[in-house]
């Protein structure tokens, strides 16, 4: 197999079920109307709720959504080879993702931009609504937490895209303004950023801003001086980013950044195609490769991991991610100006972070073998990968590949990559920490019917970012982030099954789509089932000792619990007749 076939093969396959099974699902599940007003036009309120032209929401939905996931995953499930882990990104990106993050989107329109969360709540219950807004509240701590510590990481170590991202910042702000208070025409305005873009990533690489000599080792103590620096600007970002009206920095931010991630893909997409290099990585190597690590009084130790149930532990956003659900039925939905353009946005976004994973893959598969140092047996593959593979074996594949097609050095391929995935963690750092704003508004709407007094303040839009912010960056300043991190991965693929749930409920009760609603129902119950599979056998196998058993274990057990709880929930709910359900209609 070479380069150029995998990922010429990925844009057919992509290009294909977008205008066929997702043009189906348009017109025959969602039956978009382009004449029904959506949530931005009917509350538009200058804030949250703010109609985009479409290509600066797709940017926005897509910058949002593909934080390091569709990178670091897709790069660890190399260690069974190349062949399975592309196996799930396509057929995952397909099928259960792009379906999901679709619906998630189109229905939270319906609902007046709410949570999909509101929506589990009110389709199934006032109970399943509320504990489902706690566990997603606590997800999002985690995603504030882990982003806040990679994007400081990155961002100290290559103080080059320190420089850029601040000046990004400032760039975004004279969009936003260009575009909303000037009334430019789009495409000026568009062109106006992208230079300032160009000219920003430029001035990052003459000028890089270093806080501290010495800070890109990160074995050193200035590098943990200029991490906690980060950590509190992060902080004071994400605060704002999550409490300012929408279209002032976090649209237009998002829509430019989403030019660096195109233009990313583009540029190593190019260079995968016309090089059209040999895979040197194996295809396969075992059933159970060493994959995830358990904890025990030696340290870390790789654990034999079978490959199902475990892949969705592995790849999350590549190919089907919860967290997704939230950006869609959060930001998204609120900003949304025709029910037509749901499809590009939603069904179209999730596509492009696939084809993000399959790129990730394909450098890996060229290059892993040079720079693991492994020999490529399939053996040895499967048993080391994890030790010296990973998103630092993506950057040096990917900074090769555009070293050896353009003749530009590999210094440049690798500071370009690492700009290109700090770019993708701190989207979604700040819609994160927005998302976080709402679940914490809506779980206490929930709670109390009236906003007085200290019910008020303690929904106040401030506050509420701030104590999310805050207590992410506590998480992250020490790494205690790292204990639970581990059962992140069950929760958010735990939350992808209940959404999808949500949505197969929604299609076919309210939306009475008839036989289209087994394309929800079937892919919802498999991956309801195969998390729920990969929860019990990591709680049986994985090792963990001390504080790790019982942050880590124990938040897998209450995952699960919540799991079962909900999944009941939605048996109940799918047997009550469709006539209940006519005063859910939208």
């Amino acid at each position: 197999m070479n380069s150029a076939v995998i990922v010429l093969l990925a844009g057919v396959i992509y290009l294909a079920m977008y205008f066929s099974y997702g043009k189906s699902l348009q017109s025959k599940v969602v039956k978009a109307d382009p004449n029904r007003p959506t949530p931005a036009h009917k509350l538009y309120d200058g804030v949250d709720y703010v109609p985009a032209h479409p290509l600066v929401l797709y940017g926005h939905h897509f910058a949002s959504i593909a934080g390091a996931g569709p990178i670091v995953g897709p790069a660890l499930a190399m260690a069974w080879g190349w062949l399975p882990g592309l196996i799930w990104v396509w057929f995952g990106n397909v099928f259960i993702g792009a379906v999901h993050d679709y619906l998630a989107l189109m229905s939270s329109v319906r609902y007046d931009g709410k949570s999909v969360q509101w929506i589990a709540g009110k389709l199934m219950s006032r109970k399943t609504g509320i504990s489902f807004e706690v566990y997603i509240w606590f997800a999002l701590l985690l995603v504030v937490a882990a982003f806040v510590a990679v994007t400081a990481k990155l961002l100290t170590v290559t103080p080059q895209a320190a420089t850029a991202t601040l000046l990004f910042l400032l760039v975004a702000v004279i969009l936003g303004y260009l575009m909303y208070k000037v009334k430019m025409e789009f495409k000026l305005a568009t062109i106006i950023g992208i230079i300032l873009l160009i000219i920003a990533v430029w001035v990052g690489l003459k000028y890089p801003l270093v806080f501290v000599d010495g800070q890109t080792d990160p074995t050193s103590a200035a590098y943990t001086t200029a991490y906690h620096y980060w950590n509190i600007i992060l902080m004071v970002y994400i605060i704002i980013a999550a409490s300012l009206p929408v279209w002032i920095l976090l649209q237009p931010r998002d829509y430019l950044n989403a030019y660096i991630l195109w233009f990313g893909l583009l540029f190593g997409g190019i260079a995968l195609i016309f090089l059209a290099k040999d895979f040197a990585a194996p295809a396969y190597t075992m059933w159970s490769a060493n994959v995830i690590k358990g904890i025990t009084a030696d340290g870390s130790v790789p654990v034999a991991s079978p490959f199902w149930p475990t892949i969705p532990l592995v790849i999350a956003c590549g190919s089907l991610s919860g967290f997704h659900s939230l950006v869609g039925s959060g930001t998204t939905s609120k900003q949304l100006d025709n029910e037509i353009h749901g499809l590009m946005v939603g069904y179209g976004g999730m596509f492009t972070e696939g084809f993000l994973s399959t790129i990730v893959i394909t450098s890996i598969a060229v290059y892993g073998v040079q720079l693991t140092g492994l020999s490529g047996d399939p053996t040895e593959w499967g048993l080391n990968y994890i030790n010296v593979g990973g998103l630092g074996t993506f950057l040096g594949g990917y900074a090769k590949a555009v070293s050896e097609f353009y003749g530009v050095s590999e210094t440049f391929g690798k500071t370009f990559a690492t700009l290109w995935v700090s770019a993708f963690t701190l989207t979604s750092l700040d819609t994160a920490t927005r998302l976080g704003r709402f679940a914490w508004q809506e779980l206490f709407g929930m709670i109390s019917d009236t906003s007085k007094g200290a019910m008020k303040l303690v929904t106040n839009k401030w506050v509420a970012s701030i104590i999310i912010a805050g207590l992410g960056t506590y998480l992250a300043w020490g790494a205690g982030y790292k204990v639970i991190w581990p059962a992140f991965s069950a929760m958010n693929q735990m939350l992808a099954s209940i959404a999808m749930m949500t949505a197969a409920l929604w299609v076919a009760k309210v939306q009475r789509a008839g036989n289209w609603s087994w394309a929800v129902l079937i892919p919802a119950l498999f991956l309801w089932i195969t998390v729920t599979a990969a929860i019990i056998w990591y709680l049986i196998y994985v090792p963990m000792v001390g504080q790790y058993l019982i942050a880590v274990k124990g938040a897998l057990v209450v995952s699960l619990l919540l799991n079962l709880l909900l999944a009941w929930d939605f048996w109940v709910a799918w047997k009550r007749p469709g006539e209940e359900y006519a005063a859910s209609a939208a």
